[in-house]
C-alpha cells in the first residue's frame, strides 16, 4: 500500500483512473486513497507504482515549468504593450485612419481620429468623390495630417490599415527616385510627404484591420451619408477634451 497523500494521487492519476477509484471504492468500501492506489498500481504493472508516479510527477512538473514560462513571457508582452502606448501617449498624439469606396472604384469615403495626450479627440468623415480604395486611403490620410497641422500637432503616430498606402508613404526617397511605389498615386504621396513635413516628429505605420475599428466606422458613416451618385463633401469635426 502506497503511503503516498490523496492529493498527490489524484493530481497525477488520469480522469479515467480517478473515476474508476470511485466506483472501486463504492464498491468495495475502500476509503478513496486505497482505492486510487490500487488502481494505479494495477496501471503500474511490475515496474511498480513507485516508478509510475515518479515519471508522473517528472511529467507534471515539466507541465507545471512550462505553465510558467509561458505565463511570464505574456506578462512580459502585456508590460511591454503598456509601456510602448505610455510612451506613445506621452510623446505626442495619435492617429487613425481609413478609406472605403463603395464600389471599388466607386463613392469614396474616408474617416479619420486624432488623440491628444491630455485627451483631445478631433473626428473626420467625410464624403471625398469618387476613386478606387487605395484613393480613398491616402486622402483620408492626408486629411488627417491637414487637421493635425490645423491643431498645432507637432509629433504624431499614425496607423493605418492599408498596406499598399503605408509602404508607398514610408519609401526612401532613393526609392522614389528610381520609381518604385506605386506611380498612380504619386501626387498623393507627394501631398503626404509635404504635410508630414511640417511637423516636427511622425511616424506612420501599419495594423491589422479589426485594430483599426474607430476609423473604418468613421469611413463608412461617411459613405452612407452621401446619397449614390451625388459628390458631396463634408467633414464632421469634435473637438474635447
Amino acid at each position: 500500500m502506497s503511503d503516498t497523500p490523496l492529493e498527490q494521487l489524484q493530481q497525477l492519476a488520469y480522469k479515467s483512473e480517478r473515476a474508476q477509484a470511485v466506483r472501486l471504492a463504492q464498491r468495495l468500501q475502500l476509503d478513496p486513497a486505497s482505492a486510487l492506489t490500487q488502481v494505479l498500481t494495477q496501471v503500474a504493472g511490475v515496474a511498480g507504482l513507485a516508478q509510475l508516479l515518479a515519471q508522473r510527477a517528472a511529467v507534471h512538473l515539466r507541465e507545471v515549468q512550462r505553465q510558467q514560462a509561458r505565463a511570464a513571457t505574456l506578462a512580459q508582452r502585456q508590460a511591454t504593450r503598456q509601456a510602448q502606448g505610455v510612451a506613445l501617449s506621452e510623446q505626442g498624439w495619435q492617429g487613425w485612419f481609413d478609406g472605403s469606396a463603395l464600389p471599388n472604384p466607386g463613392r469614396l469615403g474616408i474617416g479619420a481620429l486624432l488623440r491628444g495626450p491630455q485627451g483631445q479627440i478631433i473626428q473626420i468623415s467625410q464624403a471625398a468623390g469618387y476613386g478606387n480604395s487605395s484613393e480613398a486611403e491616402y486622402l483620408a490620410l492626408t486629411a488627417l495630417l491637414e487637421a493635425a497641422l490645423q491643431a498645432g500637432v507637432r509629433e504624431l503616430h499614425i496607423r493605418g490599415d492599408s498596406q499598399v498606402v503605408v509602404n508607398d508613404v514610408n519609401l526612401p526617397e532613393a526609392a522614389i527616385t528610381a520609381g518604385q511605389g506605386a506611380s498612380a498615386l504619386a501626387s498623393h504621396r507627394a501631398q503626404v510627404h509635404a504635410l508630414m513635413a511640417q511637423l516636427s516628429t511622425v511616424h506612420l505605420r501599419w495594423l491589422p484591420r479589426h485594430r483599426n475599428a474607430a476609423a473604418d466606422q468613421l469611413a463608412q458613416q461617411a459613405l452612407k451619408s452621401a446619397p449614390p451618385g451625388e459628390d458631396q463633401q463634408g467633414i464632421a469635426k469634435n473637438s474635447e477634451k
